[in-house]
């Protein structure tokens, strides 16, 4: 999942940074494609991490959820909550394996330790996370037991701060501030990938598809369809449209439509089902 976006949800943090999780929502960090790999690997090296794999449409759910809200803020930074709506980020609930909601795991250092399904009682859920603890104690970087919230790097704080206003040209230099100092910070490297993308594909003219589809040889008329075809969560069209456009290039004009196309790969995790059929047909368009 390292660098991937949720394009959706980053276009929807810009255009109404008031909307966060919605009503009914649980506690914990929301989990999307975008901060999947900070928030629950990552973290999970500091102190354990309990994602709720839940959906609003679930009454046990939301009741599952809630209750771990509340062991979450009485044990004050020992253990993370995270929660992951599985009818909006269905991506991500399938790395989980999810088969029913309510699910929960618990993961350390980057591995799942702990699962289970369904509405717990109370005292259960206690005792789960109590034994979560005590199997964690001591091996984790972020010692469970110091209670200390997380300290965030306050320049990475500044450009969530930026991308939550919806100031992308604020956003993407400070997250190149941060990739500059640390080349392979993973949050830094896909937020600045995926706010070029969205700072371009917003621009595009509301009929960019239709002149495409009018005028199927122009490459800057094929580029800005396909920019607003992945906005509208439809990257199979988008491929699709470059890869027809690669069999009918040829020299330098190739070479630009291909670019582009890998440009646009590498908005998604690169085993996506549908990125790893264009590639393939993009190697046979190729040769």
């Amino acid at each position: 999942m390292a660098g991937a976006v949720d394009l959706s949800a980053l276009k929807q943090r810009a255009s109404a940074p008031s909307d966060g999780q919605g009503s009914g929502a649980p506690a914990g960090v929301e989990i999307t494609e975008a901060n999947f790999e900070a928030e629950v690997l990552v973290r999970s090296n500091q102190v354990p991490v309990v994602v709720v794999l839940w959906s609003p449409r679930s009454d046990a759910s939301v009741q599952l959820a809630n209750a771990l809200g509340t062991l979450a803020a009485q044990d004050g930074g020992k253990w993370a909550l995270a929660s992951v709506n599985v009818d909006t980020t269905p991506r991500v609930a399938q790395v989980f394996g999810v088969q029913a909601v309510p699910t929960v795991v618990a993961l350390a250092a980057g591995q799942p330790l702990s699962s289970f399904q369904g509405l717990q009682p109370a005292d259960q859920l206690r005792g789960w996370i109590d034994s979560l603890l005590n199997a964690t104690a001591g091996k984790l970087s972020g010692g469970g037991d110091a209670g200390e919230p997380e300290q965030v790097d306050p320049e990475l704080a500044q450009a969530r701060a930026h991308l939550d206003a919806g100031d992308f040209d604020a956003a993407r230099s400070a997250y190149q501030k941060i990739l500059d100092a640390k080349p392979n910070h993973p949050e830094a490297k896909g937020a600045v990938r995926q706010i070029a993308f969205l700072q371009r594909a917003t621009s595009q003219a509301p009929g960019a598809i239709v002149a495409a589809d009018a005028n199927p040889d122009d490459i800057e008329s094929a580029f800005a369809a396909a920019d607003v075809e992945i906005l509208q969560q439809n990257p199979k069209a988008a491929f699709d449209r470059l890869i027809a456009l690669v069999k009918r290039t040829a020299g330098d004009d190739r070479t630009k439509v291909r670019t582009r196309l890998v440009e646009l790969f590498e908005l998604f995790d690169p085993a996506d089902p549908e990125v790893i059929e264009a590639r393939r047909k993009l190697a046979n368009a190729l040769y």
